[in-house]
């Protein structure tokens, strides 16, 4: 089967157009696959799909498709199983890119580890130089406890540092980074953030939230066209997982920019559905203009993201009580209920969806009051993402609107080591919470919130299907009534995001009519060991029927 992989690629992708001009794309050929999953429930095998003009045209009996198109061209899957493209729900697309060009900190064990990687990256720079990174987490620390600069110091004094926590709601600086901000012990606290300190009130390095910003704001922006080259290198990695499709959650007016022009030179390779970052003058901008939907049929611009809080594992999503591990801690509301509704009655009327990030019960139930007295009805679909804690009195609330549960599996893998710790024994039954919405009625998307979890959808399916890490523990899965199946999982990747970004009649299921949008895996998801549904390998990722990854060979 690679021989036939690798000469179908050659033929149909090298002088690959762009999607302006689909002339090429015009002429059918046939995917013969083992195993078509159609994301409706049906399966079938020794299946052909006829793709033409990006969509498809006919599916059927393999012997049936070879009679009637009789010398079409064939991509061969017929080891591999075919289903509906992948899409992931939540990410962030310049920040893998960012993730992609930094230095990485993900899987550091310890805090001497994490200062060894950013002192190894240093000792190639000029002394003043910064110095970023991404990626670490205090919470695999055995001394799980916030660092500080002071360690850091003592290996790098002559280059600012700035390096982002594995959820980018925390990043950790040196002195020179603080130095170069202006924080000292008389900094204040801004809204929404926090600053850690010491006994004397000096800053220790660690700043929460809206706290990031006091250094983001000093730290030289990239070029435009670095930004590009970084965006770019994040798609051909996304496509690389089986993605045929992203929700890009916050995004600013370059990178819509940045967008267009791939799409305009055809090298944007996936579907994206864009989601405004919450800025007063951008979104004043598009709510005067209204959505952009279907940009050379691959970029959408209709959705606005929110905050309401921080991140669970930086103690700053917002409960509605104390921390269990840290009394008098409650977390952090970064937008006001008032803000939230004010928001979400403009975006209704401008034709935009909402999408709000709320992790704490206390910022789930602020946006679901915001979004009611807004008015939002079922139609809207808006949305909340992550709801990772959740009151269970508010489910009612959640199904009655049918706000979408926008949620990323992973993060209940990575969370359940100390999860329960942060929240209590009672709230966390209110956690992660994907088989009671389901159950309820409640629409569910899935993602992974990259680069804050990895950009591999497969480690989504895993997670949601087992609830265990990929080591195979906890045994029987962490809170494990909470699972879904295979067939749910991938819908939750596929025609629950279609759902989330009103795309379900174009795909998001295989069907005659639908969009060529497939991803191509050789094996078979709903036969293989559970355990083992991270290992899947990708043969293929198909958008607009455009064979835009293929395993055996490289696509331009």
């Amino acid at each position: 089967m690679v021989a036939a992989i690798a000469a179908f690629t050659l033929m149909s992708c090298r002088s690959a157009p762009a999607p302006a001009d689909a002339g090429a794309w015009q002429m059918p050929y046939l995917i013969h696959a083992g195993t078509v999953i159609d994301g409706a429930g049906g399966v079938g095998s020794n299946q052909g799909i006829l793709v033409e003009g990006g969509k498809i045209a006919w599916i059927g009996a393999w012997d049936e498709a070879v009679r009637i198109h009789p010398g079409a061209r064939v991509l061969d899957a017929s080891d591999g199983t075919v289903m509906p493209g992948l899409t992931d729900a939540h990410a962030h697309v310049a920040g893998l890119g960012d993730a992609l060009a930094t230095v990485s900190l993900v899987g550091t064990r310890s805090y001497e580890e994490v200062i060894d990687r950013i002192a190894t990256q240093a000792a190639r720079m000029e002394p003043g130089e910064w110095v970023f990174g991404r990626g670490w987490d205090q919470n695999d620390w055995q001394q799980q406890e916030f660092p500080t600069a002071a360690a850091l110091d003592a290996r790098v004094p002559d280059n600012p540092v700035w390096v982002s926590r594995i959820d980018g709601h925390a990043g950790l600086a040196n002195t020179a980074a603080m130095r170069a901000a202006g924080i000292t012990a008389a900094t204040k606290d801004p809204d929404g953030g926090r600053i850690l300190r010491d006994s004397a009130g000096n800053p220790t390095g660690v700043f929460i939230d809206s706290a990031e910003d006091l250094i983001n704001n000093v730290v030289k922006s990239t070029s435009l066209s670095e930004r590009k080259r970084r965006l770019a290198a994040a798609l051909k990695a996304i496509a690389a997982h089986g993605l045929t499709g992203v929700h890009d959650a916050g995004v600013n007016e370059d990178t819509i920019t940045l967008y267009k022009q791939l799409a305009d030179e055809g090298a944007l390779p996936i579907r994206v559905y864009a989601m405004l970052s919450d800025d007063a003058k951008l979104i004043d901008r598009w709510f005067s203009s209204g959505p952009l939907i279907g940009y050379r049929d691959l970029l959408t611009v209709r959705a606005v993201k929110m905050y309401a809080d921080g991140a669970l594992g930086s103690r700053g999503a917002a409960l509605l009580g104390p921390y269990s591990d840290d009394p008098g801690n409650d977390g952090l509301m970064r937008a006001s209920i008032e803000h939230l509704r004010d928001v979400s009655s403009r975006a209704r009327k401008a034709g935009f969806q909402v999408g709000t990030h709320a992790i704490g019960d206390r910022a789930v139930r602020n946006a679901l009051e915001a979004y009611e007295e807004a008015g939002v009805d079922a139609s809207d679909r808006f949305r909340i993402e992550h709801l990772q804690v959740m009151a269970l009195e508010d489910l009612p609330r959640l199904v009655r609107m049918k706000v979408i549960a926008s949620m990323q599996p992973t993060h209940a893998t990575s969370d359940m080591p100390w999860a329960e710790q942060r929240i209590g024994p009672k709230r966390i039954l209110g956690a992660y919470l994907w088989r009671t919405i389901l159950d309820a009625g409640g629409p569910l998307a899935f993602g992974s919130d990259f680069p804050v979890e990895e950009v591999n959808p497969w480690h989504g399916v895993h997670a949601a299907v087992t609830r265990q890490d990929q080591s195979g523990h906890p045994p029987g899965g962490w809170y494990p009534k909470e699972r879904v199946s295979v067939t749910e999982a991938l819908q939750g990747f596929s025609s629950g995001a279609a759902y989330a970004a009103f795309e379900e009649a174009r795909r998001g299921r295989i069907a005659p009519g639908l969009d060529a949008d497939l991803t191509i895996t050789a094996q078979n998801p709903a036969s293989i060991d559970a355990g083992k549904l991270y290992e899947a390998e990708v043969l293929y990722t198909v958008v607009a029927g455009r064979v835009v990854h293929s395993s055996g060979e490289e696509v331009p």
